[in-house]
């Protein structure tokens, strides 16, 4: 053991330890100590002291199984003693405490060696065995790299000789791995610019940095009839000590590969454009803008021109009878030249598809397909229909018509046509365009799905509210009601009822939420008031009884309200709140101010925490009910939006129909996130 330095114990008393880390040791730490016939350790390396923790101090002369030995090994110890005594090697997987009481695995060696008194002692070799395992889990990943990867690898020394070349390596250069060894790249393939190869490689060295990609060209013994072409790329190979040892070089046949980028490229451009197309199709919910998105993707980046058509009987499914099977009406399209006839093809136009044409039997069949030249006229039932085909047999390179299938329904077509002066389309052109429009088909099913549901939401709140206020008994009125233009129709509702004694019911309410359930509980809240109103319940008890209405509906219902009953004998309303935003009051000389009353809790929530509130209404002044898409919006806050409406409503002398045009050009609601509604008052002079 030449290459470690002991403490070790003379004869008289133990001596300190040294060591010195040899090429091994910087791989593998090996502890290594020796104990004399009565089981003291006599000598103790530094690599030992590394890995288990005890200073020489703290084990020479003391006894190796109290200080080294689990509690639980201490048997097996005495009989691997008596063994070694006895003269014979043994060795094995074991335990040795560690200076902080945990145990460490060690493979060791334990030998025999006689001590300073010529008696039995043992030598001890350890090396720790998570080392161990480390070291062949690398050792048998660097064999499996060199022997398994179809990369060519080779290790270069300082001198650029070859030290290792992987199989693969040998092949592409037609010579055995054998020849290559001791060799400089020169001298094995001579006619690979292998000198221009080996100032990169000696750069590589002297700047210790790695030459990335760079290409050789040449010929060699593995195919002497035939340029290649080589990705190349050089890094130096240094040791732990960062020592620059060599080179490794790593090489990659592109030949053949050159293809596979150009299509690797071509992968991309695809990924690309659909990933553009998931971004620009379907960015809202109408109908022929989801069609205009489509066409401005497929052209001019896949196509020339794209039509997109949808059956008739899909857009307005309720209308649809005998007589409109087979119609098409085009959403969006864009042809190449403007003063061509196809110029004359405009969105909204519709024509029938042609019994047993080659368009009927793509939508039948739900499959896209290529057209001929003969296809194309079938595409073609306008009036104009000779003009167009003789345009677009000249002109038109290839065609393909993709059906619209989304949720298994056949919902139109599209049909993309390139020019003669571009290439047709090809195998992936089609794969991508077929795949971008089955994804676009389900946007287009959707804002049909929502352009529908929009139309009965509204279609069922114009049957459910009159927005025509009746006239009254000393009151002026006036009301706007706004749909949302971007989400849906909600639930906002106002409405007026005479009473008895010459009062009047003035209410405006908010159902959370949108759409057709929306909509149909607002009809059943306002049929409520009117019911309730009749009966001369007062605002507060009014509201009790509406929030008793919709926590039955279900424990997700919600809605905010006002109701206020004007008596103009009383100069006044009475009126209570449901969480719905203050009514704002102005006074015949234009100040404005918002009730401050009692806000009670929102319809729903079974608190029904209501109180009255006695507001003065003169004549001349105005009460302003409305709902919180008024004031609210994503880009104003509420407080912005009650000062904008304040400085709108305090214009006095105005007609009630002005102030409304007033109110809504001073508070934008265009494109509005939420529907609107808009009660105005005033109180008239009584003659």
């Amino acid at each position: 053991m030449d290459t470690h330095q002991w403490a070790s114990e003379a004869p008289e008393q133990p001596r300190r330890g040294v060591g010195y880390a040899g090429v091994l040791e910087e791989l593998l730490p090996i502890a290594l100590w020796r104990e004399d016939a009565d089981g003291r350790v006599v000598e103790w390396s530094l690599a030992a002291q590394e890995l288990l923790g005890h200073t020489p101090d703290e084990v020479l002369g003391r006894s190796a199984a109290t200080v080294l030995v689990p509690e639980g090994n201490r048997e097996l110890a005495e009989e691997l003693t008596r063994r070694v005594q006895s003269g014979e090697t043994v060795g094995g997987t074991l335990s040795v405490r560690h200076r902080d009481g945990h145990p460490v695995t060690m493979e060791m060696w334990i030998l025999p060696a006689a001590d300073a008194r010529g008696r039995p002692g043992a030598l001890l070799i350890a090396v720790e065995t998570s080392e161990v395992l480390r070291m062949r889990d690398s050792l048998a990943a660097l064999e499996s790299l060199f022997t398994q990867s179809p990369i060519g690898l080779a290790t270069l020394g300082t001198d650029l000789r070859f030290l290792r070349v992987n199989e693969a390596l040998a092949r592409m250069n037609g010579v055995s791995a054998r020849n290559h060894l001791g060799r400089r790249l020169s001298e094995v393939v001579p006619g690979v610019n292998a000198t221009a190869l080996e100032a990169m490689m000696q750069r590589a060295l002297d700047q210790g940095s790695p030459v990335i990609d760079t290409r050789r060209t040449g010929r060699t013994p593995a195919d002497p009839a035939r340029d290649h072409t080589w990705s190349c790329s050089y890094a130096p190979l240094r040791d732990s000590a960062g020592r620059t040892l060599g080179l490794i070089a790593s090489l990659i046949d592109i030949t053949e590969g050159q293809q596979a980028l150009v299509e690797a490229d071509r992968a991309r451009h695809r990924l690309a454009l659909l990933a553009e197309a998931g971004a620009r199709i379907g960015t809202t919910l109408d109908l022929q803008q989801t069609a205009r998105e489509i066409v401005q993707v497929l052209v001019p980046g896949l196509a020339d021109s794209a039509d997109v058509q949808i059956l008739e009987e899909v857009i307005a499914p309720d209308e649809a009878g005998a007589g409109r099977h087979g119609l098409v009406r085009r959403l969006a399209a864009a042809f190449p030249d403007s003063d061509a006839p196809t110029a004359k093809l405009l969105p909204g136009m519709t024509f029938q598809i042609p019994r047993g044409s080659v368009y009927e039997r793509g939508i039948a069949e739900g499959r896209p397909m290529n057209l001929t030249h003969a296809d194309i006229p079938a595409l073609i039932t306008e009036p104009r229909a000779e003009a167009l085909r003789g345009y677009l047999s000249t002109r038109i390179g290839s065609a393909r018509l993709i059906p619209l299938v989304a949720r298994g329904r056949a919902l139109g077509a599209v049909a993309v046509m390139r020019l003669t002066s571009r290439e047709p389309f090809d195998e992936q052109d089609s794969l991508l365009i077929d795949e971008l429009l089955a994804r676009a088909a389900l946007n287009i099913d959707n804002a049909r799905m929502f352009t529908g549901q929009r139309e009965a939401a509204l279609t069922l709140q114009r049957s459910l509210t009159n927005h025509t206020l009746p006239d009254v008994p000393g009151l002026s009125l006036t009301g706007r009601y706004l749909p949302a233009s971007v989400h849906d129709v909600g639930g906002d509702w106002y409405d007026a009822i005479s009473l008895p004694g010459g009062r009047t019911g003035l209410v405006i309410g908010d159902v959370m939420g949108h759409g057709i359930h929306a909509a149909a509980v607002m009809g059943q809240l306002r049929t409520a008031v009117r019911t309730l109103a009749r009966h001369d319940v007062p605002p507060d008890r009014m509201l009790r009884s509406l929030d008793d209405i919709v926590a039955e509906l279900g424990e997700d219902e919600m809605a905010t309200c006002v109701y206020a009953v004007h008596d103009p004998a009383a100069g006044g309303c009475e009126i209570a709140r449901a969480g719905h935003p203050p009514p704002a009051v102005v006074t015949p000389e234009g100040r404005v101010a918002f009730l401050d009353g009692p806000p009670g809790t929102p319809l729903g929530t079974g608190a029904g925490r209501f109180r009255s509130e006695h507001v003065p209404l003169p004549p001349g002044s105005l009460l302003a009910l409305y709902t919180d898409g008024l004031i609210e919006s994503r880009q104003r806050d509420l407080d912005e939006g009650m000062c904008l409406l304040a400085e709108a409503l305090g214009r006095p002398g105005l007609p009630l129909e002005a102030v409304c045009d007033a109110v809504l050009d001073h508070l934008p609601v265009a494109p509005a996130q939420d529907d609107v509604a808009l009660l105005l008052a005033r109180p008239l002079f009584l003659g």
